[in-house]
């Protein structure tokens, strides 16, 4: 008789026999924190930004409603992230301010648009990215990816800041779509734990 899958739970995980341990300091739920998710969407209009293209993910669900619920605000979902580059790319063609928000593996899926259209052809790409996987994470979906980000990041030449305060986000992100504006490339601004969860 084959035993049962067990996904999640406190003494592990099967599969193929094999245990494999949860971390103990696996969390029963995530939170994520509605006053930083407002001073992150705060900081994107503080910024002049009224166009955003995005994907849903855990970190962003709080930031992309209040995108959805503001009528100055054109929030644009998309099905992949590569998608959003096209999408940035026109917005800057058409003079409108735009950011991109997406999750570090998101990020991955995009890096053919970030390459072959914006770094090719000079377009400013602000990403704000959920960078997980990153200290502390309980999740070992997102390790792998959050362990190579910085890399990924580095390879590209893009620069990147990571953003942990929510007294400074607004500064960050002004300084992020400035850079992109001025050097014509993407630029990232890592949205970390210590900013997205309480």
């Amino acid at each position: 008789m084959t035993q049962p899958v067990r996904r999640f739970g406190t003494t592990g995980c099967r599969a193929s026999g094999i245990a494999r341990p949860e971390p103990s300091t696996h969390p029963s739920r995530m939170t994520v924190s509605y006053e930083n998710s407002k001073a992150v969407f705060d900081g994107i209009k503080a910024a002049g930004i009224r166009s955003v293209s995005a994907l849903p993910e855990t970190w962003l669900g709080l930031l992309l409603q209040r995108a959805e619920d503001d009528p100055e605000v054109d929030l644009i979902q998309v099905a992949k992230e590569e998608e959003a580059v096209g999408i940035a790319a026109g917005a800057y063609f058409a003079g409108e301010p735009h950011i991109l928000l997406m999750q570090n593996h998101g990020f991955f899926g995009a890096m053919n648009g970030i390459i072959s259209l914006a770094q090719l052809y000079s377009v400013p790409l602000c990403m704000l990215i959920a960078v997980r996987g990153h200290w502390g994470e309980p999740y070992p979906w997102h390790t792998r990816g959050g362990i190579v980000t910085e890399g990924l990041l580095q390879a590209l030449n893009i620069p990147y800041h990571h953003a942990r305060d929510p007294a400074l986000v607004a500064k960050e992100i002004a300084e992020a779509y400035t850079l992109s504006q001025s050097s014509l490339s993407p630029v990232a601004l890592l949205l970390t734990r210590d900013l997205m969860e309480v």
